[in-house]
């Protein structure tokens, strides 16, 4: 982890000198390009997100010392390393018509993001910058307004800039190992949430997700709080400042006449010396600001205000001596306070003479009485443009800054949250238990995620450790138990078997080898695909297992009936075929006792084998008389292993059948007494069912 940093902080390095270099670059050789973003890209493209922001923004910052409007720009720098990070795991820098996408975006972003920014920075106009040359040299074509101008000469060479720095960087791409390559890539604690086959799928959004949905929140919170706040307090600070402005020239105003001849001076005219003097200095002092829009002297009466002085402007002749100016509707809630000549608070008005910061200042005569008012105006557009100039700075700064905090902000929620719980939860979600090898194997990946973050995380993967270890150790002793109940159970099964066999002296090894010949038919069937969607492992294991108990209502027939060497009776026979019946109902009552039929599934497979396995295809079996799909999988495949194993063994009142002539019987009989499709998986194991028979029949001569 120590050595991953260490390329990472290298590769930021090595990002910053191209950046820093490649600006020189074309500064000292005065190239009309900027060549200070070919490390970012770069970055962006081999380390990813976070290192290409880090490099794009310690660039501008350090850029900034010898010109401060460039950490304004911070924020374009960041924008590029986030495209160049997308396209470059999109693979866009190393294929030739996708780099013309990247060439295009990039241009966009620094171009006409930037021309926008700019723009706003110089206050609506052009800026200073690369590209304010070509500009005006399109403004002054009178083909595009100022805006136009700047934001196609931003474009025009932002595509060579960026282009330039695509093509150095793919083809530095191009030329290093992509063993070299993934050194620098930056990812979280572990790779294997980050490939895509471990992949957690999730119903809902991720925890990686909301975490970016929470930071994305309250980022945008923070930015809009912090802009609203500081733009409040920055409108309230300048025109606080612009009001003391305006009040300091209406007090030297105010000191250019004689407040005692303010009549005299309203009867006079415009080209009295006296008067032209004084209305020369008011138009002196107004012209002194670039702010102030109006300087006058108003004699507040009843019908309006009466005009003493009031100075011409560029845009607008001033108003004659002693003329009456109508009250403007802002003013309404003032005239009270201006007819008994008290102060007003300055206004922002927005009426006749356009939008204005209006003082009004008393002024008053040797007798204290209020003679009239110097009203100084105040251009509000400028304040605007200002206002614009501080809110473009305050946003672009703060975009800047909290798109490296989140940047971070994710990296480190990655690394130190997120992928060690989808590690954690991908080791504990794999946990295989079918044996213990593959349990010990579970549990060894699960340890060597090694997570080490000092925190809750770590302390629920030592309990997740801990418990898996239990689980374990518990399943291991569980299944090893299960292994001997099942064994038990199973030879229990065999001993009723042998017990219920043993009282029939003609059957020999009936039971043995109708399970192996039963077993061998599912195997056939299963490897043809023969009824796969029944033919599952556990049903298998479950007729392989209740198989045996097959003629287990045997047990219910007479010793005489059982043993009776020569052709049974109508009426014995009525009574041999009750042992399907029989055994039915002993393994129900089993059923019953055990806990009903999902107590074990092999039970249920047992009574279907003992009901209906003198069940016949065509419907003339017994004891239900079911035919063809009606008659239970098991009981088809124990009545050819029934029959054949009665075909071909030994007995004590009848030899054997010739292999062949059994196994011809059998073929005649599909699909009348057997089902077609069983009777051809028999066909196909036929080698292994005559060393049975053989081996069988070996047997019982030893035993009659």
């Amino acid at each position: 982890m120590k050595k991953r940093i260490t390329y990472h902080l290298l590769l930021c390095l090595i990002g910053i000198l191209i950046n820093f270099l490649g600006a020189r670059l074309a500064s000292v050789c005065e190239i009309p390009l900027f060549l200070d973003s070919i490390g970012t890209i770069g970055v962006a493209a081999t380390g990813g997100l976070l290192p290409g922001i880090i490099v794009g923004f310690i660039t501008n910052v350090i850029n900034c010392i010898p010109d401060t409007v460039t950490i304004y720009y911070a924020c374009i720098s960041v924008m590029l390393a986030i495209c160049s990070a997308i396209f470059a795991a999109k693979g866009f820098f190393k294929q030739f018509p996708n780099i013309l996408i990247v060439v295009i975006s990039l241009a966009l972003i620094g171009g006409g993001i930037g021309s926008v920014l700019t723009w706003n920075l110089y206050g609506g106009s052009i800026g200073e910058g690369i590209s304010a040359p070509l500009a005006t040299a399109i403004y002054s074509s009178h083909r595009m307004n100022m805006f136009m101008s700047q934001l196609t000469a931003d474009i025009i060479i932002d595509i060579i800039d960026k282009g330039l720095s695509v093509v150095v960087v793919s083809f530095v791409l191009l030329l290093l190992p992509d063993s070299l390559l993934s050194n620098f890539s930056l990812y979280g604690l572990s790779d294997i949430v980050k490939t895509k086959e471990n992949q957690i799928m999730l119903d809902g959004i991720s925890l990686g997700t909301k975490i970016l949905i929470i930071i994305s929140a309250l980022g945008v919170i923070i930015t809009s709080a912090v802009t609203w706040t500081s733009s409040k307090l920055y409108h309230d600070a300048i025109i606080q400042e612009e009001s003391k402005i305006a009040y300091g020239f209406s007090n030297i105003s105010a000191a250019c006449f004689d407040p005692e001849k303010i009549n005299e001076y309203m009867q006079m005219k415009k080209t009295d010396q006296e008067y032209a003097s004084i209305l020369s200095m008011l138009s002196t002092i107004a012209e002194s600001d670039k702010d102030i829009a109006y300087v006058y002297v108003y004699q507040i009466q009843e019908d309006g205000c009466h005009v003493v002085f009031d100075p011409d402007t560029a845009d607008t002749p001033g108003a004659e001596p002693g003329e009456v100016i109508p009250f403007d509707e802002s003013f309404s809630d003032q005239i009270p306070l201006l007819l008994t000549g008290q102060d007003i608070t300055p206004m922002i008005t927005n009426d006749t003479y356009g939008w204005l910061l209006t003082v009004y200042q008393p002024v008053y005569n040797s007798d204290g009485t209020c003679v009239c008012y110097v009203g100084v105006d105040m251009a509000m557009s400028d304040i605007l443009k200002n206002e614009q100039v501080f809110v473009t700075k305050v946003i672009s700064l703060f975009i800047s800054f909290f798109t490296l905090a989140f940047a971070f902000g994710a990296w480190a929620a990655d690394k130190a949250v997120v992928t060690p719980i989808n590690a954690l939860a991908k080791a504990v979600g794999s946990f295989v238990s079918d044996s213990e090898a593959s349990r010990n194997e579970s549990l060894r990946r699960l340890q060597e995620l090694d997570i080490h973050t000092k925190d809750e995380i770590e302390h629920l993967y030592h309990s997740a450790v801990l418990s898996t270890n239990e689980i374990v150790k518990y399943i291991t002793h569980s299944q090893k138990q299960s292994e001997q109940i099942a064994n038990m159970q199973n030879n229990l099964i065999m001993i009723l078997a042998d017990l219920v066999e043993s009282r029939d002296k003609c059957t020999g090894n009936h039971i043995k080898n109708t399970s192996i010949y039963t077993k061998m038919i599912m195997q056939k069937m299963k490897e043809k695909g023969i009824y796969a969607d029944q033919l599952t492992d556990q049903f298998i294991h479950d007729v392989g297992s209740g198989a045996p108990l097959h003629d287990v209502g045997k047990i219910h027939i007479s010793d005489v009936l059982l043993n009776k060497p020569g052709k049974l009776t109508d009426e014995e026979f009525e009574i041999m075929k009750t042992h399907t019946t029989s055994g039915g109902e002993i393994i129900e009552h089993a059923m019953e006792m055990m806990g009903g039929e999902g107590y074990s599934s092999y039970l249920s497979e047992a009574k279907n084998l003992t009901l209906y396995h003198h069940e016949k295809w065509n419907g003339k079996g017994y004891p239900a008389g079911l035919k063809g799909d009606e008659i239970p999988l098991s009981a088809r495949i124990m009545a050819v292993a029934d029959v054949f194993d009665a075909l071909v063994a030994r007995r004590s009142y009848k030899p054997g059948f010739p292999f062949e002539k059994a196994v011809a019987i059998i073929k005649e009989e599909s699909g009348t007494h057997f089902d077609p499709k069983i009777v051809d998986a028999f066909m196909l194991c036929l080698d292994e069912a005559r060393t049975v028979a053989e081996e069988a029949n070996e047997k019982s001569k030893n035993d009659y």
